[in-house]
């Protein structure tokens, strides 16, 4: 059965993956990095500012923001048509746009909540998509009749729902639901015929679903262990009831299951069992045996068989870049892919008839676009145009991959970049920008609010610390119960590691992060209250007790590999209490911008709220900027804005210090 990927709004274009719980170790990672500030006119192209041999021109948060944000993708039943989600009018809205090219046709006009694209109906056009109550994700699944109107599939009022995909016949699809029981996720099928669901599985263990066969007598599981770096993949035999699992094993060993083949006759799934990186393996499924299927010298991210098995895609996280290759399933060959601009292929959708593929390509200076491939005539055709027309993307700039040693000699990878006007004559500000997770990774490619940080001036280094995911399994496991030292520690080198440049002012280096990001920032301006100038939070936890005491239900497929990562609120009070910044908020004293959304359900608004109280009460510098419409990351372009701006303003006067009135 093939995987149609839920994407969040920041995701656009993101991979096809395995179906299992994505939210496991992005498990604190924001949907958009960061969003920005107060709304202001909008404005002319800006003037060039000249600074030395460079010019420059520098744009406004609205005319940054004037670029899309796009995702999804879904071939209509005569593959004329693409349906992909933007965010165009301020809001994300579903749209279709013609494969030859063409305007795109708005399909869905919301104006409250953000609205994802899922799938066109096999044989007509209806489409299904889904959205949320102000950020709360409980998603709902829900079709778009042919004269337009609306109907929930799966109504309920603390009901979160996941498309699973559609059967091999296409008279049906499935989807997950926790309306029974809020921790666990039932399969259900539901035919297109009458809209009926049926129970396929009832879960009360915590599994995450990774694929179900074509003849729908398997279904392959992930289910955590005692780590993060620890799962395995279990087979349900629908007939008999059976749960087996296929990778036994002793010590940590992440296993994930991926796609069955074509004919339901073998599971490919990812381990990385006997070496650092992840690869692929077959089971067979009638005699269990297994043999390697491909390896490399980086993690593979997914694999997945086209519609009747013409093609498998596999994508391989190469040094925090997406690598796509296609097999031609019968010769074993590499499939040419298009000549295109610098960038990442990624998001790679191949139609049902295996004629077109759709996929995103997005590079540091240009944000993802959409594209469609003939594979008959070679030809890539660019449908969508995101970057904003006013901005000249000469001048943005291109990420470079670093790495530096830390305090012990682990080397850490990270994403730098370096305005253009920048020197050793005209010394700039700098970030460090942490990600979310704890296992999350900064990677290559376009982020609005980097760029323009960037583009007014400062240097941004994305650190990917000790625990970040895609540098191996012992790079991966090595922040785990270390939470505010070691990992906090890799930051403080990474200043270092700026200073060291020549264009960059040691005197004003800031630290900037949301989510789990959001809490390294907090960690560092209370556990190293001297290294950083500023701080930037968005939605960081504050108390570890209360966050993992206040995880979400439909998390408890993973909450024992969070308690290992972080700590057991119930055995662990201390060492949590430790990790806290909350309860060390007397030793902030730089200046703290925080930002945060109401109906946030990972990080709860609670957690901001006392930090910001326990720094006013001692007369500190804080901002507090809240966002009553939002929840674990900002998805309107207004609050965007706001956001952006906010933060912008907050380190032009806190960190440059220039006493200027910079252009917004």
């Amino acid at each position: 059965m093939r995987t149609v990927e839920t994407l969040h709004a920041s995701c656009a274009g993101a991979g096809r993956k395995s179906r299992r719980a994505a939210l496991a170790f992005a498990l604190l990672a924001c949907n958009c990095l960061l969003s920005a500030n107060t709304q202001a006119q909008e404005r002319n192209r800006p003037p060039t500012v000249s600074l030395q041999a460079h010019a420059v021109k520098q744009y406004t948060i609205e005319q940054f923001m004037a670029t899309t944000r796009i995702g999804g993708s879904s071939f209509s039943p005569d593959e004329k048509q693409i349906l992909f989600h933007t965010n165009k009018t301020g809001i994300f809205n579903v749209y279709t746009v013609p494969v030859a090219g063409g305007a795109a046709q708005q399909l869905t006009n919301s104006t409250k909540e953000s609205t994802y694209a899922v799938s066109y109906f096999p044989a007509d056009t209806r489409v299904i998509y889904t959205y949320d109550r102000g950020g709360n994700e409980n998603s709902h699944l829900y079709v778009r009749e042919a004269g337009g109107t609306e109907r929930d599939l799966t109504p309920g009022e603390k009901t979160k729902a996941n498309f699973l995909g559609w059967s091999h016949d296409r008279k049906s699809f499935f989807y997950s639901s926790n309306e029974r029981d809020a921790r666990f996720f039932d399969i259900f099928e539901m035919t297109v015929a009458d809209f009926k669901p049926t129970l396929v599985y009832k879960d009360e263990t915590g599994y995450n679903l990774g694929d179900i066969s074509n003849d729908k007598k398997f279904i392959a599981f992930q289910k955590t262990g005692g780590s993060p770096a620890d799962a395995d993949v279990y087979l349900y035999n629908t007939a008999t009831k059976e749960m087996k699992n296929i990778t036994a094993h002793t010590g940590d060993v992440a296993n994930s299951p991926q796609t069955f083949d074509v004919n339901s006759k073998s599971l490919y799934y990812l381990t990385d069992e006997g070496g650092e990186f992840k690869h692929i393996t077959r089971y067979d499924l009638a005699t269990g045996k297994r043999e390697a299927v491909e390896r490399a010298s980086w993690d593979v991210s997914y694999t997945y068989f086209s519609r009747n098995g013409k093609y498998r895609v596999v994508a391989m996280n190469e040094d925090a870049r997406t690598k796509i290759k296609i097999y031609e399933t019968a010769t074993g060959k590499l499939v040419p892919l298009p000549k295109l601009p610098n960038g990442d292929i990624t998001g790679v959708n191949i139609s049902p008839s295996e004629r077109l593929m759709a996929f995103y390509l997005n590079g540091d200076r240009s944000p993802s676009n959409l594209y469609v491939y003939d594979f008959a005539t070679k030809k890539a055709t660019k449908l969508t145009e995101s970057l904003n027309p006013e901005i000249n993307p000469a001048d943005l700039v291109e990420s470079k991959v670093i790495r530096y040693k830390s305090f012990d000699g682990v080397e850490i990878p990270s994403i730098l970049y370096k305005p253009q006007q920048a020197d050793a004559a005209h010394k700039a500000p700098a970030l460090l920008l942490i990600h979310g997770g704890p296992g999350g990774q900064t990677r290559v490619g376009y982020s609005p609010v980097v760029q323009y940080l960037v583009n007014h001036g400062y240097v941004v280094l994305g650190v990917n610390n000790r625990g970040s995911s895609g540098y191996g399994k012992t790079f991966f496991t090595s922040d785990d119960g270390k939470h505010g030292r070691e990992p906090l520690w890799d930051c403080v080198e990474a200043k270092k590691y700026l200073a060291s440049l020549g264009y960059v002012d040691e005197n004003k280096i800031g630290i900037m992060g949301g989510s789990y990001g959001g809490y390294m920032v907090l960690a560092a301006l209370a556990f190293k209250p001297e290294e950083f100038a500023v701080g930037v939070d968005l939605f960081g936890v504050s108390n570890w007790v209360r966050t993992l005491q206040s995880i979400p239900p439909y998390w408890e497929s993973f909450r024992k590999s969070l308690y290992r990562e972080i700590g057991d609120p119930s055995t662990e009070l201390e060492k949590l209490r430790a990790a806290s910044p909350l309860f060390h908020a007397d030793k902030i004293t730089r200046p703290l911008i925080v930002l945060q959304g109401k109906n946030d359900p990972r990080v709860i608004k609670p957690e901001s709220d006392e930090i910001v109280e326990n720094i006013k009460r001692r007369n500190g510098t804080v901002e507090y900027v809240v966002f009553d419409n939002e929840g674990h990351g900002f998805t309107k372009k207004a609050n965007e804005i706001r956001a952006y701006k906010a933060i912008l303003d907050f380190l032009d006067k806190y960190l440059k210090g220039s006493g200027s009135a910079p252009l917004r």
